[in-house]
């Protein structure tokens, strides 16, 4: 009876093979193959194919992917199947790219995911992909010093964390990359090749990111990269990018007063000295007259000097000849070499029926706006998916990076201490001038032998430093991960993945070259730093998809992760070289030498689940749950919990409210925990190794911080609600997030009494809140039959912030310092708040002046301003006509103080053209005087009148901090792009299959900022201590063209 019933069985059913395609795309995988009315069904393989068994008559098949329409197909007699499926336009049910890669619909969400395709960072590209979302995605900031290969802070909904890391976690193909803030090198996203991205999709806080633990509590941005699936055959894909670069905010000079003191200028040995020879006293008494004093004042590095009126005067270039002292007004721009980056990426793919692979091979190269500065960056990538079996299937991905390049120099403080008429390409061109300029040569010392410079006492020729003074790194980076994937049943698969991020880097810098200053000699100098980080990941997932009966679905995710971290350090600074100009650890005075040595661990292992359950694809719960055990929390304290729960209704399908008005309609709302571990290391007194002498034993201190055996692991809670609506069948979007998260048991440094013996303590100590709302509003206002289409994009976000607990009796905690103003986290205000020294104001604002005519200097220090925006947002406009198309991106920022100290001290140092009004009548300081009592107050307007440079002092930003803090608003053109992509017809007649040429410029136009003389646009510290500027880089324009070619 048993083989009669499997042979009546099998006469019963046949196998049905078939193609699931998707719209313009080619081959989609993952697709559901499903008999209507029976819970039988498959998904299609990486190359969109399946096979299955179904009943021999009557059979009607549904099939399904994200973000397609749904099909009914009657399979009548046919054995083969192949259909093309159609975007979803009615639902827009768009997917994106979530946790552990897993590409979910946009309204089974509840939280808030933004998604940018890898085409919108390839056209107006910055060096750094992450400076590329700029503007674009609503919550995300990203500051910059903008040098060659330099880092970036990215901030997502503010500030979570008093002093540990607020950025987000990197993944890139699965992998965890490490993105710890280096303003010169640059670190993790800064090495990714744009060409190689598919799409980036940013989770935003815990909500997003619950199931990645412990790093996720600052979001997670996932980078998913191009493997070749849908490649018919073999493919090429070529693309090459150059853009030319210029400094492009440009401070406001004065060109009337030279550089030095007392209304006089002269170089006379590089120190101000005595002038006593003949010919040189002839000379300068002819300038100034036989009452000035005899003395240089090039030692001054300030423009408080003589009128630049033609008077002969000695230059440091002139040697004992004089020539006319005149204004130098383009010697900013003369400073500056025109910067270039140029990129160039070719890449293979292919693919059959069994599998698919990419392999691409990039390079960059960029020269910077300082001279001998450059950086360059080769990637090499490789992806590959292939199907063994119907059942078993394998994908790899690899990445090696090399990059490196010499950051010698990068100031721009030469125009805050400087002499206005310094003509920067003579300097540049100093060799030239080394027989005729004058140096200091004490009696009984060597003479001086720095190189050629308009002043010796404080700075070196910055041309020299950037030639001869090299910081040279090269890094080798190695990212890669394989994933076995086993479909154990149609609705059961196990996937097993190993992954590790890893790279070296050498860093050599020339901190000092053999010469005689003031008849001293220094000798020549150099450190050599080797770095090395891993970051290894072996994770499992198990995961049961399955539809319980026509109205209900589930997929449940259950896993384990462990994660080890390595890091060392070697260090040596080399204090005396032997022989000048060999930087070699051989060629040293032992006794001058510095070494250090750190070592790092740390493992966490964790196990997760996620649940979640469909309602007529319409109503979603999502739950998740996952439980670390870190290696650098005591072992009370090392195994801790955090779970998520979200849910979402599209209300036009549950309550069938589409119409041509409304199309879409979705809630949803979450609830959420993140944990976070401490650094290792801070459970128990460690020690730290002293400096030796000459071969001497080393000797070890007990370090000056407490350690706690006792420490809790942070915890984050957020809470997220939204709104997603569609009108016009698509053409009008409006998403709404409104988010509050509370980070509580802040893991920090809290200092202490000094008289300990110790500066601080590690204490669980801090909460803080962050509350806001994000607005995204898409369309396509204007879409016609002839081919011409314009769609925009409104991105707004508004973060409020507050610090609402310290450590017991703790009231603020400093983040930062600098000439005595600080950044701090104090109780009951934004994070970033700055203190210090401010002036006294009237009640309607105004500053106020004492009788003589000088400001009130406030007595007690006081909040200033702070570092959070009130606002940020970002405007993109698309327009497309055949084969043309044009973009541009508006990016705003609103609010948020920095501490500009550059623009104060080049106040004080007479550099800007405010300073030129009034040297020698006098300036009235503008604001009021309290004419009554300080009971009885009559404030009138302020009358006096003080010597200009006595008034302008005021603006040192070392004593008066309140000067130099500056609103920090702008709204730029930040990038825009004309582009063709030449006719189909024409290519195929010289076999390419696309060609797109573009004109692309970044950073175009300053539509609006409040400061005068720099782009408010400003990082001189990064990560937690964003707020500082002082001689920064000028930020640049760059204009350029793309390439974009496929065969």
């Amino acid at each position: 009876m048993l083989w009669l019933s499997l042979a009546v069985a099998t006469a019963q059913t046949r196998t049905l093979t078939g193609t699931i395609l998707a719209a313009e795309e080619g081959p989609l995988p993952g697709a559901n193959v499903v008999v209507k009315g029976s819970t039988t069904g498959t998904t299609t393989d990486n190359q969109g194919k399946f096979t299955l068994k179904i009943p021999a008559e009557n059979v009607t098949l549904i099939i399904s992917s994200i973000g397609f329409l749904t099909e009914e197909i009657a399979v009548g007699n046919r054995s083969t199947l192949d259909l093309t499926l159609k975007t979803d336009v009615k639902s827009l049910a768009e997917v994106v790219v979530t946790a552990f890669g897993v590409e979910k619909e946009v309204k089974s969400l509840g939280y808030g995911v933004q998604e940018i395709k890898g085409t919108a960072l390839t056209e107006a590209r910055s060096s750094n992909v992450v400076n590329a979302l700029s503007g674009k995605v609503a919550g995300l900031r990203v500051s910059s010093n903008g040098g060659p290969g330099s880092g970036s802070t990215i901030q997502i909904r503010g500030a979570s964390s008093v002093s540990g890391n607020n950025q987000p976690l990197i993944v890139v193909d699965g992998v965890p990359i490490q993105q710890s803030f280096d303003k010169t090198y640059g670190s993790g996203i800064s090495e990714v090749n744009p060409d190689n991205i598919k799409e980036m999709s940013v989770l935003k806080g815990p909500n997003a990111a619950a199931l990645y633990g412990s790093r996720a509590a600052n979001g997670v941005i996932l980078i998913t990269t191009k493997n070749g699936a849908g490649t018919k055959g073999i493919g090429v894909e070529i693309n090459s990018n150059v853009t030319f670069e210029r400094p492009w905010i440009k401070p406001k000079f004065q060109n009337t007063y030279g550089g030095g003191n007392g209304y006089r200028t002269w170089y006379n040995d590089g120190w101000s000295g005595a002038i006593t020879d003949p010919l040189e006293v002839q000379q300068y008494q002819a300038a100034y007259g036989k009452s000035a004093p005899l003395t240089g004042t090039e030692g001054t590095d300030e423009s408080w000097g003589g009128p630049m009126d033609g008077r002969l005067v000695r230059h440091w270039w002139s040697g004992k000849e004089v020539a006319p002292l005149t204004p130098n007004p383009n010697n900013w721009e003369d400073f500056w070499q025109t910067g270039q980056t140029v990129t160039n990426s070719v890449a293979v793919s292919g693919g059959n029926d069994k599998g698919s692979f990419r392999l691409s091979v990039g390079r960059m190269d960029q020269k910077g706006l300082v001279y001998f500065n450059d950086f360059y960056r080769n990637n090499f990538k490789f992806n590959s998916a292939y199907n063994f079996t119907p059942k078993f299937s394998a994908t790899v991905s690899a990445e090696y990076i090399k990059s490196g390049g010499n950051r010698s120099y990068t100031s721009g403080q030469e125009f805050i201490w400087s002499h206005r008429q310094t003509d920067w390409t003579k300097l540049r061109n100093w060799r030239d001038y080394t027989s005729v300029h004058i140096q200091r040569a004490l009696p009984g010392k060597p003479a001086d032998s720095d190189p050629p410079n308009w002043q010796h006492t404080f700075f070196t020729n910055p041309f020299y430093s950037s030639e001869m003074l090299p910081s040279n790194n090269e890094k080798d980076r190695l990212v890669g991960n394989i994933a076995l994937n086993y479909k154990i049943f149609p609705f059961l698969t196990l996937m097993a993945r190993s992954g590790t991020d890893v790279w070296t880097d050498t860093r050599i810098s020339v901190t000092n070259f053999e010469r005689v200053r003031n008849g001293n000699r220094t000798p020549g100098a150099f450190t050599e730093e080797v770095l090395r980080r891993q970051e290894t990941n072996h994770d499992a997932i198990l995961t049961f998809n399955k539809a319980i009966n026509a109205d209900f679905a589930t997929n449940i995710q259950v896993g384990a992760i462990s994660r080890t971290n390595y890091y060392k350090r070697n260090y040596l600074g080399v204090g005396e070289l032997v022989v000048d100009g060999l930087y070699n650890a051989s060629n040293a005075n032992p006794s001058r030498n510095t070494a250090q040595s750190a070592i790092e661990k740390s493992q966490v292992n964790s196990v997760f689940g996620a649940l979640e359950v469909s309602y007529k694809n319409a109503l979603f719960l999502n739950a998740t749950a996952r439980n670390d055990w870190s290696s650098t929390l005591p072992a009370d304290n090392r195994s801790y919990f955090y779970p998520s729960i979200s849910g979402s209704a599209v209300i036009t399908d549950l309550l069938n409210l589409q119409s041509n008005v409304i199309s879409f309609g979705k809630v949803r709302a979450s609830w959420a925990q993140v944990g976070n571990d401490a650094l290792p290391y801070q459970l128990l007194q460690t020690f730290r190794a002293g400096t030796s002498w000459a071969g001497s034993t080393p000797e070890f201190y007990e370090n000056t911080q407490i350690a706690n055996s006792t420490l809790r692991p942070e915890i984050t809670t957020g809470t997220e609600l939204g709104l997603d609506v569609r009108f016009l069948k698509g053409r009008i979007g409006l998403d709404v997030t409104y988010y509050n998260q509370v980070s509580r048991d802040q893991i920090l440094a809290v200092e202490i009494s000094k008289a300990s013996g110790y500066n601080s303590r590690v204490l669980n100590a801090g909460k803080i809140s962050n509350k806001g709302l994000e607005v995204v509003l898409t369309g396509t206002p204007v879409k016609t039959a002839t081919g011409f289409s314009w769609e925009t994009t409104l991105n707004f976000s508004r973060n409020r912030n507050k610090v609402l607990e310290l450590a017991e009796g703790l009231l603020t905690y400093t983040l930062a310092t600098r000439q005595g103003l600080i950044t701090e986290a104090r109780v009951g205000q934004p994070y970033g708040s700055f203190f210090g020294t401010g002036f006294e104001h009237a009640p309607d604002g105004q500053r106020i002046y004492n009788a003589n005519g000088l400001p009130v200097v406030s007595t007690t220090p006081r909040t200033l301003g702070n570092v959070q925006p009130k606002w940020t947002g970002g405007w993109l406009n698309s327009l497309t006509f055949r084969g043309f198309s044009v973009s541009a991106l508006v990016d705003v920022k609103w609010g948020g103080d920095f501490f500009d100290e550059g623009t104060g001290t080049a106040r004080w140092t007479g550099q800007y053209e405010e300073t030129a009004i009034g040297r020698e009548e006098g300036v009235i300081g503008k604001g009021v005087y309290n004419a009554g009592t300080a009971e009885a107050p009559n404030y009138v307007p302020n009358t006096v009148i003080v010597p200009a440079k006595t008034l302008i002092a005021y603006n040192n930003p070392r004593s008066y901090h309140e000067a130099s803090i500056y609103d920090g608003s702008y709204v730029k053109l930040r990038e825009a792009t004309i582009g063709y992509q030449l006719p189909a017809g024409f290519l195929n007649r010289i076999k390419i299959r696309s060609a797109k040429v573009s004109i692309v410029g970044r950073n175009l136009l300053m539509l609006f900022k409040n400061t005068t003389h720099v782009d408010p646009e400003v990082d001189r510290f990064g990560a937690n201590q964003q707020g500082f500027a002082y001689g920064e880089l000028p930020s640049s324009r760059s204009i350029g063209a793309n390439l974009n070619l496929s065969f």
